[in-house]
């Protein structure tokens, strides 16, 4: 996969910093608070703003948090 240099949508800006969240998706998910959807955040340093892009999950986690809920 090609790297580009991150430039905002908004304002053109090139400084970014990222992070990255799990959230729950579907019923099952849902009932269990298994955090089964995992996003990468870029978030521009000059005006906030952010974009998201999924990210594969490692199914050993999955079972993990369902485990410790």
């Amino acid at each position: 996969m090609e790297q580009k240099q991150y430039v905002c949508e908004k304002c053109g800006c090139q400084h970014y910093t990222s992070d990255q969240f799990q959230a729950t998706g579907g019923e099952f998910a849902k009932l269990f608070n298994v955090q089964n959807k995992k996003f990468i955040t870029v978030s521009c340093t000059q005006c906030g703003y952010t974009e998201l892009y999924r990210a594969e999950t490692d199914a050993g986690m999955n079972i993990l948090d369902f485990l410790m809920s």
